[in-house]
């Protein structure tokens, strides 16, 4: 084990943290009070993708939850623990789902093989795969087909995260929160909004998720 690399990293918390309090001397005192994120990020476990940075926001602004794939499983009780207490307990207004191009989750399920204890979850996204089969089949190119396929996913994982009682009561009683779709490049740094039709999936889903 490389303890250099793991001591390092205090050397770069205290550096941090001394430069946080020559900006401002009462940040962490403020920090430490409350938080009161506008954001909740739904994105992918990938130590390449790090949401507050490529968000360009500060500590306190963003409320996270990661995994595989950005998988939002609508019984993954971590995943409904957080958005429940994003939105009951600190009021955010924008809810955010970011895939990565470049997922080592979708491309696992994008292959016909045996993943183990990996199956289960893929399984999320190997069903957006199988609804969105004839369009994906059809694009002839396997790089473009993968991308096409992280961003199918996105867009079904925000279906998901609006299917839930917490979001549908919040939005009608409150006006908030929204829920987005975003994908991030990892060759370019830039986030692109995939214009995600809130309230257009909202009105369309509570035909059968009326859960207010």
């Amino acid at each position: 084990m490389n303890m250099e690399r793991y001591q390092q990293v205090f050397e770069n918390n205290r550096r941090w943290a001394r430069e946080k309090v020559e900006q401002n001397r009462n940040f962490f005192r403020i920090l430490a009070k409350e938080q009161t994120p506008d954001f909740l990020y739904i994105g992918c476990a990938d130590s390449r993708v790090p949401a507050s940075e490529i968000m360009g926001l500060e500590p306190g602004d963003v409320f996270v939850h990661r995994n595989i794939a950005n998988i939002f499983d609508n019984i993954d009780p971590n995943a409904n623990g957080v958005l429940q207490y994003a939105i009951e307990a600190l009021g955010v207004k924008h809810i955010v789902v970011c895939g990565h191009y470049g997922c080592g989750g979708v491309k696992a399920a994008m292959q016909s093989n045996d993943l183990g204890g990996l199956n289960g979850w893929l399984r999320n996204i190997r069903d957006v795969y199988r609804h969105n089969r004839n369009e994906l089949n059809a694009i002839h190119d396997e790089g473009k087909r993968f991308r096409r396929l992280v961003e199918l996913n996105v867009y079904e994982q925000c279906t998901n995260v609006i299917k839930t009682a917490f979001v549908q009561k919040s939005f009608l009683s409150k006006g908030y929160p929204t829920v987005h779709g975003w994908v991030y490049d990892l060759e370019d740094g830039l986030i692109q909004d995939l214009q995600v039709d809130f309230h257009g999936v909202l009105q369309e889903i509570r035909e059968i998720y009326h859960l207010d």
